[in-house]
């Protein structure tokens, strides 16, 4: 079958499938970013030559974007290591419903890490915190050193999760294996998937039901430009399927960082269109069922 022939059948079971599949009843981004420069003091990130990203973002902008095309609701990620930064969203998020919770920073092994978490996890949006490669930190380091492992079992007895990203670097996935060999009952969520390249420890991963794999960086530049067309990201989502499988994967965004690549639309049009080759219940489960078991989070709106 030519190339050409070839892509047009497969667009077209794609607009069948999606005909045919009905719309998931929710969908839970679970990964966005808010944060506002304007604040006393700054902010850390993101940096001031990054002119897309350097300026105000919060859920209002967020909920008028994406509400008309589907989303539910969304959990903020941590977007900055300073302590109150995390109370700043927890502030934020107790006054609009349409986020379900925040993923936080507190630092393992660091002095006053339990008295942090106790405080924290008084509120119920406080869902967990964000590991691996970030703030000059190192994971693969960081499992070595001595309170790290014993603070993260802390956070798990809390009933918490972990949110590991490497923005694409393999060495986070051993201390990922490290650590739930250590604390098997941890959930753990690995960020921006897929990756351009995988090692063997990604099958080992796929064997752990604790782990669940975060379908957020699909979208790719290739010569300056940005495929829009499901089958050139088939192959790597298809490797996901393959390891994870329908109860393991989740819906996440990286908004607003992902407006680099492409708009908040377009990245949403892909994976729906995927997971509607899979069927409704398969669909059902990557838009929200899966982030609920992973993260816990309770309806509100």
């Amino acid at each position: 079958m030519a190339e050409a022939t070839r892509r047009t059948f497969l667009a077209g079971l794609t607009a069948a499938a999606m005909h045919a599949a009905p719309a998931p009843t929710q969908i839970i981004d679970t990964h966005t970013h808010f944060y506002d420069p304007a604040r006393p003091g700054g902010v850390p990130w993101p940096p001031k030559d990054e002119p897309l990203l350097y300026r105000t973002v919060l859920p209002a902008e967020y909920r008028k974007m994406a509400g008309p095309l589907g989303i539910t609701g969304a959990i903020e990620v941590e977007a900055s290591p300073l302590l109150e930064d995390n109370q700043w969203v927890l502030d934020l998020a107790a006054k609009d419903k349409f986020l379900v919770g925040t993923v936080g920073d507190l630092e393992p092994g660091k002095s006053g890490f339990g008295r942090n978490l106790e405080r924290f996890h008084k509120n119920p949006l406080f869902l967990g915190i964000r590991v691996g490669l970030l703030w000059g930190r190192n994971i693969a380091q960081d499992v070595l050193r001595p309170g790290y492992i014993d603070d993260l079992k802390l956070l798990s007895d809390a009933g918490l999760e972990i949110d590991v990203v490497g923005d694409g670097d393999l060495t986070i996935l051993s201390p990922i294996l490290r650590i739930t060999d250590r604390i098997p009952k941890l959930r753990v969520v690995i960020d921006h998937l897929p990756f351009d390249n995988y090692l063997p420890e990604m099958h080992a991963i796929g064997q752990r039901p604790q782990i669940y794999a975060k379908i957020s960086n699909v979208l790719r530049r290739v010569n300056g430009k940005t495929p829009t067309d499901l089958a050139h990201y088939r192959p790597s989502l298809d490797y996901l399927w393959d390891i994870f499988g329908e109860d393991r994967v989740v819906y996440g965004s990286n908004w607003p960082v992902s407006d680099r690549i492409a708009p908040f639309s377009e990245e949403l049009r892909i994976v729906r269109e995927y997971f509607a080759l899979k069927g409704a219940a398969a669909t059902q489960k990557y838009f929200w069922k899966n982030s609920q078991a992973a993260y816990r989070w309770r309806k509100r709106a």
